[in-house]
This record gives structure tokens, C-alpha cells and sequence, in this order.
């Protein structure tokens, strides 16, 4: 079975990142998407994450019951910050049988070359790379392991949605429902 990995801080989760993991079920050969929840990516100042049980929290009432989408709380458990290398090595130990892909979007791939190991992850992973405004092309472009796939192009992002919601703007289309519901009841953002 072939799993593709979605890593974010999903700070919120958004329409945008269902839509993105939906069209990699359906368009490419990737049998599940999994939401990887970084509790810290070394690229981000943590002081402006949300805490990570209620990221995760958000991220499962985003997928409801859908059964191909899974939210993964894997990095909580591995040393921080987060590197996506030692988290595929921990699945690829973990689940055997599975094949793990990676889904980023074309503005991670420019600066994959600033990954920890990232020879060792493309030597062993495809990458599913989706696009990004404003993104360029990268050196990996023609990498045989990297899928330049036509997915929609997203313009929605976590940042603007907190800001959002810190200004009082009614933004509920932006999140899945019971993520938005969610969001409001524990007055996330608001500060």
C-alpha cells in the first residue's frame, strides 16, 4: 500500500489541505493520505503553534470518517524538532509493508536541498509535489522520484486564517466544519 505522508503543523488544518490530500487519492497511484502533525518544524518559531494535541484534534475532525485519510500523531513520540528523514525511517520500521511518499508543495521542494539528509529521502521516496503561488522551478524538477502533479493551485493559508480570526472575520468556508466548530468553541486565535 502506498501512503502518502502530508507533514504540517496544519495551524489550522484548511479546505485547502482536504483538497490537496482528496486529489492525491484520486489522481495519483497514492492508496492513503496520512496528516503527519509536526509539533515543531525547525523551519517555524514554535511560540506561534497552537498546542499540538488540539492541531491533531483539528485534523481528525477535518477527515470524520473518512478511512483513506488518517491523522498521525508519529512525530509527538520522535526527538524535536521534527526531520522528516528520522520519521521515515521510524515508518518504514513501524509499517514494513507500506511504500511512504511524500506530499509538499512546490515552494518546500525549492528548498529541499535545506532538508536534513534529503539525498537519503529522495534516494528511497517519491515526492508528490503540488503547486504553490509564486513558485518557481527547483533542481529536483526532473529528479525520476519527484511527480510534479496538476493538483489545484491553493491560495488559502493557516497564516491568513489566524489572522482572520484574530481580526473577527467570519472565515467558517475556509475550515472544515467541525474543525471551524472546534476552533470557535476553545476560542483558538483569537489573541
Amino acid at each position: 500500500m502506498k501512503v502518502g505522508l502530508f507533514f504540517g503543523s496544519f495551524n489550522p488544518i484548511h479546505v485547502g489541505h482536504m483538497v490537496l490530500a482528496n486529489y492525491m487519492l484520486e489522481y495519483t497511484d497514492i492508496d492513503k493520505v496520512w496528516f503527519v502533525v509536526s509539533p515543531h518544524n525547525p523551519l517555524k518559531k514554535k511560540s506561534s503553534l497552537l498546542d499540538e494535541k488540539h492541531r491533531l484534534q483539528l485534523v481528525n475532525l477535518a477527515i470524520g470518517d473518512n478511512n483513506r485519510l488518517k491523522a498521525s500523531d508519529i512525530e509527538f513520540k520522535l526527538p524535536q524538532p521534527s526531520y522528516t528523514v528520522v520519521t521515515l525511517a521510524y515508518l518504514k520500521e513501524k509499517y514494513p509493508d507500506n511504500e511512504f511518499a511524500l506530499i509538499m508543495g512546490a515552494d518546500n521542494l525549492k528548498n529541499f536541498h535545506k532538508w536534513k539528509n534529503y539525498e537519503e529521502i529522495l534516494k528511497h521516496h517519491q515526492l508528490y509535489v503540488y503547486p504553490r503561488p509564486e513558485s518557481t522551478t527547483s533542481e529536483f524538477d526532473n529528479h525520476p522520484h519527484v511527480k510534479l502533479v496538476n493538483a489545484p493551485l491553493m491560495q488559502i493559508s493557516s497564516t491568513d486564517i489566524r489572522q482572520a480570526i484574530h481580526d473577527k472575520k467570519d472565515i467558517r468556508y475556509y475550515v472544515p466544519e467541525t474543525a471551524w466548530n472546534y476552533i470557535k468553541e476553545m476560542h483558538f486565535y483569537e489573541k
